[in-house]
């Protein structure tokens, strides 16, 4: 899905301060506050918004070491079931299926290096699990981000909204609100307007 400059705005307002409301945003953008809801929404409903939970450090949880784990699974299990297993172990706080040596890559998270073997243990006891190998993070360097991807896309769209000649933001969404028209009044079922 494409996004333009108000999108990519709103993202990072959102992400950076994710417990502002709807109102604050407009104002801050300023745009109605029809249009922010509107565009949260279609940006949630669109699956470009994943959530609004909030982001919860492991480490102030007690569990200070993270580890990536890889594993070889049989072949005759596939991915799906190992999968929904590794689901079942708290500590194990991604798993992605991968190429190259390995079939899964698993992010784990541990309160002390024994603990670890301890986490270590329980996912190699996970039926369909061959063998494991691990490495521990010593630091996060880059930790997850989404930000730069959304001011890259959003910077992509505005950049052919200019050479098309139309205004960046100016979709006809925005267009559709004009004066004296007020998009989203009312609480819609689904919509985000509690945040």
């Amino acid at each position: 899905m494409a996004i333009d400059d108000l999108d990519g705005r709103l993202i990072e307002l959102f992400t950076t301060e994710p417990r502002i409301g709807v109102l604050e945003a407009s104002r801050r953008l300023k745009v109605a506050r029809g249009t922010v809801q509107a565009r949260l929404d279609r940006l949630a409903r669109d699956g470009v918004i994943a959530g609004f939970g909030p982001e919860i450090d492991a480490a102030a949880l007690g569990y200070g070491v993270t580890a990536f784990v890889t594993l070889q699974l049989r072949q005759a299990g596939g991915h799906d079931p190992v999968a929904a297993r590794l689901a079942q172990v708290p500590e194990v706080i991604e798993a992605h299926t991968i190429t190259g040596p390995g079939d899964m890559l698993c992010r784990v998270v541990a309160r002390s290096n024994t603990d670890l073997q301890r986490v270590i243990d329980v996912i190699v006891d996970v039926a369909g699990v061959e063998r494991a190998s691990s490495v521990i993070s010593l630091a996060t360097q880059v930790p997850y981000r989404t930000l730069p991807l959304v001011r890259a896309a959003s910077s992509r769209r505005n950049a052919a909204s200019t050479r098309k000649g139309t205004a960046p933001g100016r979709d006809a969404e925005t267009r559709r609100e004009g004066p004296g028209r007020r998009e989203g009044s009312g609480r819609r079922e689904g919509s985000a307007e509690t945040w």
